[in-house]
């Protein structure tokens, strides 16, 4: 069996898509992209600097567009599921025919706007926390109290991503390295990602997906906050509602996706270096290949 894998933000890389537009069929998606933003973002992709690729408000689009794109090269040979993360998850959707292209593209972009308004009210950051036991990094995080400090991103069953406040992940990455953590990582995102601090984010982007038409999909995809496969079009949209201020259920879906027998994974934009990792971590007898 076969999945398809989206990534998220932090794919984003210098020339993206630029030797794709040679293609009729991503020429006329990127010009499509262009009219629906209102701005030539392909310029920015194809001839932007890493600095410029960062920035949320282009990043997120941008690797919408990429990854969709790189889809649509071998879908003739389509997967029996497919999974996207964070940001992929909109991805994945597109794919499957839940929302058309140009829905989800206006949908990632107030996503988009929406987080970087958030980041100002609420100063947050994001660490990666390496070679400490989940049960033991989401104590800890429980402890802290008198900040907001949270599980965000279970990547792999050794490696977890907290968010919160500046101080509170301070503190908790403190305590984790006591703990026996082998190494913690401060990850270069604007805010506090998939906390409660994106709760401001998370009310405007949710009026855009109920104004959004949902379809039922060609195939089940496994969401990030309930880690198992989902075709009702309403569940969908629930749980795409839940995504902003809760965590990633990454290392769970994969685990769903392998108790499926899935055996063959398919990571669709990026350059393969995202999800590739996080899945073998999981299983290295399948094989994972990039588009």
């Amino acid at each position: 069996m076969k999945a398809y894998l989206f990534p998220g933000q932090g794919s984003q890389f210098v020339e993206m898509g630029a030797s794709m537009y040679k293609h009729k069929l991503a020429q006329n998606l990127f010009e499509n992209a262009n009219d629906i933003l209102g701005f030539r973002i392909t310029d920015i992709m194809f001839d932007g600097n890493a600095e410029e690729l960062k920035a949320t408000n282009i990043a997120q689009p941008a690797i919408f567009i990429h990854s969709y794109i790189a889809s649509q090269q071998n879908k003739e040979n389509f997967p029996d599921y497919v999974a996207g993360h964070s940001l992929g998850e909109l991805t994945a959707l597109a794919f499957a025919g839940v929302l058309s292209f140009e829905s989800t593209l206006k949908l990632v972009h107030k996503r988009a706007i929406a987080m970087q308004q958030a980041c100002k009210i609420s100063e947050g950051v994001m660490a990666a926390i390496i070679g400490l036991d989940n049960l033991q990094i989401e104590k800890i995080c429980t402890e802290l109290k008198s900040e907001v400090v949270v599980a965000a991103n279970y990547n792999t069953p050794s490696q977890l991503v907290i968010s919160g406040t500046v101080i509170g992940v301070e503190k908790a990455i403190s305590l984790l390295k006591e703990a026996g953590a082998k190494m913690t990582i401060k990850l270069p995102v604007g805010g506090a990602f998939h906390s409660p601090l994106m709760e401001p984010a998370s009310k405007a982007f949710n009026q855009a997906v109920d104004e959004t038409p949902f379809n039922c999909p060609l195939c089940p995809i496994v969401q990030n906050v309930a880690a198992k496969p989902i075709e009702d079009p309403e569940v969908l949209r629930a749980n795409l509602k839940e995504q902003l201020t809760s965590p990633v259920l990454w290392s769970q879906s994969i685990k769903t996706l392998l108790m499926l027998g899935v055996t063959q994974f398919t990571e669709c934009g990026g350059k393969g270096k995202i999800l590739r990792p996080m899945v073998l971590a999981l299983d290295k007898n399948v094989e994972v290949t990039q588009l």
